[in-house]
């Protein structure tokens, strides 16, 4: 890895020491810079959870990914910067389905430090900026919304409130068991065919914008996030390639195509 490249790509200068503030600088500006998307997929590309073949992708080629692959590279980061970080396992719960995902189906980033265990992921469209601690029952208030932990037994469950007090809606449940990358080969092919995956049924690009708001390109839409404020611009398919471009810095390669359908709920629900 060349983590100059790597900080170079994310828009990060400042120290590179393992502390808290070099983590919660980092994890911003991540999330600033590169797009949470499924655009490969629909370019028939293949994704292979290979760091060499990431890192040449998000970094080198200016692209996003889903969750394996930016958790994968920003772990491999954090790793050589000498922070004491592990992947740990998760299941989303579908906001078009209602449904929790296959085992595995998430990857988040757990990091030590000074006492603290912190939550990190840059994989995933509608979470934190900043890292989570982990800590229950405690609402932690940031730009992009309000985060609540509950436990039950040995999983953890990520909580979005949109008003203080309020029960919110779960994101996604998590256990602490340390995985390595290649653990979730099964799931990334799963998540690149499946038709109750919305990486398969929806092509799509998202990147978090400063103060808490959000751009989404989905299928033929361009949609503005910004708290409650929310706008929706129709799209050609021959305006995709240019909105990509020019609002998430990213070009294609070979053939492109956009795709909006229905989610299929899984077949049952373990």
């Amino acid at each position: 890895m060349d983590t100059g490249h790597y900080l170079q790509r994310i828009g990060y200068r400042g120290p590179t020491q393992p502390s808290l503030e070099t983590l919660c600088h980092l994890h911003p500006c991540h999330l600033l810079s590169v797009p949470f998307e499924s655009l490969g997929i629909h370019c028939k590309e293949l994704i292979v959870l290979d760091l060499p073949l990431l890192y040449d992708k998000i970094i080198r080629r200016h692209r996003g990914g889903f969750c394996f692959e930016l958790n994968g590279l920003f772990l491999w980061l954090l790793q050589v910067l000498g922070f004491d970080a592990k992947a740990v396992a998760g299941r989303v719960r579908n906001r078009f389905t209602g449904r929790y995902g296959p085992p595995l189906d998430h990857m988040v980033i757990l990091v030590q430090l000074d006492g603290q265990r912190l939550l990190c992921d840059v994989g995933f469209g509608e979470g934190f900026m900043e890292p989570l601690e982990l800590k229950l029952a405690t609402e932690q208030v940031q730009e992009g919304g309000i985060f609540w932990l509950d436990l039950t037994g040995e999983i953890w469950v990520l909580q979005r409130r949109e008003i203080s007090g309020r029960e919110g809606r779960p994101l996604y449940q998590f256990t602490l068991e340390e995985k390595k990358l290649d653990d979730f080969t099964s799931v990334c092919l799963y998540h690149q065919t499946s038709p109750s995956s919305i990486f398969t049924c929806k092509s799509f690009c998202s990147l978090h914008k400063e103060n808490g708001g959000r751009l989404t390109y989905m299928g033929w839409r361009l949609i503005s996030t910004m708290g409650e404020k929310r706008t929706e611009t129709a799209l050609q398919t021959s305006e995709i390639p240019a909105v990509l471009h020019e609002k998430f810095g990213i070009k294609l390669g070979g053939d492109f195509e956009p795709k909006d359908e229905e989610i299929l709920p899984p077949l049952e629900e373990e």
